[in-house]
């Protein structure tokens, strides 16, 4: 096991190329110039032969819309994997980036992004493990490792907005859907109101229903009760059964 650096980057990586030579990186690009233990990191060189052809890895952290999101490595004839990139072509002179091995990454928007790449390693035997990195393959007898990262969100002003109105305090809330009148205090957790400590009774007149409704006598008109009406207009129908008898 090895441990390259146990402290996250501040800013995920944005964008990975290769380049040909260590000098001709784009500004804000940094080269993996060489292994984990101090080797040469080139992706091209020939073990049997010298040869005058160099390839490294690099990348950058400069803030954009994009993130690196995940990295793979393939062989030339396999499909390309969905959703990922190829890097076919150096930086600085549009050449044949990699051989036999072709290096993918897969780009998301920031804000969609939970997780991105942070930094990658190269390291000389795939028999090293790097602590809280992940190997994706080996190129050119080296091992290519990333590590992930949480890709921290911005809030909108418009969110921050909403935030604040639920972060208000609670009688702050209460104040604008009751009635003006009302005045609250708030005491610890509990909040009173200009109506605690009012009894609410019944009234004693609708304790006993009365026995008899009073006549009431409104613009000229009487009311009366049923066995007023009963007693007033009570007809027994007697001639019409003397009739049908």
């Amino acid at each position: 096991m090895s441990e390259v650096n146990s402290q996250l980057a501040a800013d995920p990586i944005s964008a990975v190329g290769v380049v040909t030579s260590l000098n001709k990186a784009p500004d804000d690009y940094y080269v993996v110039a060489q292994t984990t233990d101090g080797s040469d990191a080139d992706l091209w060189k020939d073990g049997l032969f010298k040869s005058k052809v160099t390839r490294y890895l690099s990348f950058t952290r400069k803030t954009g819309p994009d993130v690196v999101v995940d990295m793979k490595l393939t062989d030339t004839k396999e499909a390309l994997p969905e959703g990922f990139t190829p890097v076919q072509e150096t930086m600085d002179t549009k050449e044949t980036a990699t051989r036999k091995r072709r290096l993918c990454v897969k780009i998301s928007p920031r804000a969609a992004a939970e997780t991105a790449v942070y930094d990658i390693q190269i390291t000389a035997k795939s028999k090293y493990h790097l602590v809280n990195y992940t190997c994706i393959g080996e190129i050119n007898n080296m091992g290519l490792w990333y590590r992930i990262g949480e890709v921290p969100q911005q809030q909108s002003s418009h969110k921050r907005s909403i935030t604040a109105n639920t972060d208000a305090p609670t009688n702050t809330a209460r104040k604008t859907t009751s009635r003006p009148d009302y005045e609250y205090q708030s005491i610890g957790s509990y909040t009173m109101t200009a109506l605690d400590d009012v009894p609410f009774v019944i009234s004693e007149k609708f304790y006993d229903n009365p026995k008899k409704m009073q006549q009431v006598n409104l613009m000229g008109i009487t009311i009366k009760s049923l066995a007023e009406i009963e007693e007033e207009f009570q007809y027994n129908f007697s001639t019409e059964q003397s009739i049908a008898l």
